[in-house]
């Protein structure tokens, strides 16, 4: 009997589905199939490129409520979030077709030739290795530039969401991509290096954790193929004196639960003026509150089960090791009884820099505070951090915002708003967050061949 990747639905525990893994054989017509796609696809016509984009934005959109059901039975997404991710995946391709023109556009260079410029072309086959929090989205995200500038895409989802990314597979074909041209590896992370190595593929975006990254970031750089990396992140979420307390509250309450805590630009880390910190505390503790826990079927919830049981121990084990060091419990932190990997929403004050909760990236409903003496502080504090992914800063003085923005060590500053994706700016991160830009114009060029052109 072949190997199979085995699917428990996270709010039971039950197994819903097996799936065969790729074997050897199958790896090879597969990968072969797709290197034939793409050298189809890369001489199609831009406008034959977007055509196929829309279709697939078009399937994405009729098609929502399914992925959603698929998302919550794989990884425990609620539904309406589901709904949503599937739609901004809909958004990204569209906004890649309609932007295509001005973003592949070559760009004309003043030098001595009669003619020179640089032109975006293709790398070939990406290989996309993904992470299970955001199943569609975060291929997405990569494969709507990644496709448009005319490469092909190699699929290496978590082996926890095998369904979504054949779902994803089966869209682009629907959409008219020459046939394999997307294609999913039904495989486990151990065969991951002999695909880096192969030359068919020429280049590795990898979205997970900082280990995953580094291990990647190796083998690619000892086979000389590009990379993007997005991996970790503890975000800051600042709130200084001058703020308005009521609406920063709302807002770092979702900034903290987006998919019941599972995301890499999710506030970890509340940072806020001792001027305002009783009175954040105690908004941002009715808002927890208030949260409902439960199946991600069930459309009146917020939160639903962890992706699964031993993220649910780790994230407790984060939190007890905090209490064990001083930190105050102001909700939450006990494990339900009964089945599923759920977490209450759980939140800590009194933290110190030492305590995990701080020090170690959380992935799951749990917020920790600490509270600082000047914006200063509140700086220092946010950059003492091996990640710099995103970071939110709420402030009523906009100019002193735009100059404490400029001092965050992160790949965004989000000022009186939570910290979130959007296709016409380029997302990623610095420090032990990766490398390299997603989405917007910068996306687009980090998986082409920046080729410059003379002409005399």
């Amino acid at each position: 009997m072949s190997p199979t990747l085995e699917v428990r639905d996270p709010a039971t525990g039950e197994v819903v589905a097996r799936h065969s893994v790729h074997s050897a054989e199958e790896i090879e017509a597969r990968l072969a199939r797709a290197h034939r796609a793409y050298s189809s696809w890369r001489d199609l016509p831009l406008s034959a490129r977007t055509e196929v984009l829309l279709r697939a934005a078009e399937l994405l959109s009729s098609e929502a409520e399914l992925h959603a059901r698929q998302m919550a039975t794989e990884m425990g997404k609620p539904l309406g979030q589901g709904r949503a991710e599937v739609e901004k995946c809909a958004w990204v391709l569209r906004y890649y077709a309609e932007q295509a023109p001005s973003l592949l556009a070559p760009e004309r260079v003043l030098t001595e030739a009669k003619q020179s410029y640089v032109r975006l072309d293709p790398l070939g086959l990406v290989l996309a290795v993904m992470p299970w929090n955001f199943p569609f989205w975060q291929f997405f995200r990569c494969a709507a530039p990644a496709l448009i500038v005319g490469n092909g895409l190699v699929l290496k989802h978590a082996s926890n969401v095998p369904g979504s990314a054949l779902a994803i597979e089966d869209i682009f074909a629907r959409a008219g991509v020459p046939e394999g041209l997307v294609t999913t590896l039904l495989i486990r992370s151990d065969v991951v290096p002999q695909l880096i190595a192969d030359p068919r593929i020429a280049a590795v975006t990898l979205t997970g954790s900082e280990h995953a990254g580094s291990e990647v970031a190796a083998l690619a750089g000892r086979a000389l193929k590009k990379t993007v990396l997005e991996l970790g992140g503890s975000d800051p979420f600042i709130v200084l004196a001058d703020a308005d307390v009521e609406r920063a509250a709302e807002i770092a309450v979702k900034a903290r639960m987006i998919n019941s805590g599972q995301s890499c630009i999710a506030a970890k880390r509340f940072i806020v003026e001792a001027p305002v910190a009783a009175a954040f505390i105690a908004a941002m503790k009715r808002g927890l509150g208030a949260l409902k826990v439960g199946s991600p079927l069930d459309p009146s919830i917020d939160i639903g089960p962890l992706a699964r049981l031993d993220l649910r121990d780790q994230l407790h084990a984060q939190v007890q090791r905090s209490l064990e060091l001083g930190a105050k419990l102001e909700l939450g932190g006990a494990v339900p009884s009964g089945p599923g990997a759920y977490y209450p929403p759980t939140f800590l004050t009194a933290v110190r820099p030492t305590m995990p909760v701080w020090s170690e990236e959380t992935f799951g409903p749990v917020a920790a505070l600490c509270v600082v003496e000047s914006a200063a502080e509140a700086i220092a504090v946010a950059n003492a951090s091996d990640y710099g992914l995103g970071a939110a800063l709420f402030t009523a003085d906009l100019q002193r915002a735009e100059d404490l923005a400029r001092r965050l060590e992160c790949g965004a500053v989000f000022i009186n708003a939570l910290v979130k994706s959007d296709p016409r700016l380029p997302f990623g991160g610095v420090k032990r967050s990766g490398y390299g830009r997603e989405l917007a114009w910068q996306g687009v060029r980090e998986l082409a061949n920046q080729k410059a052109v003379w002409i005399d």
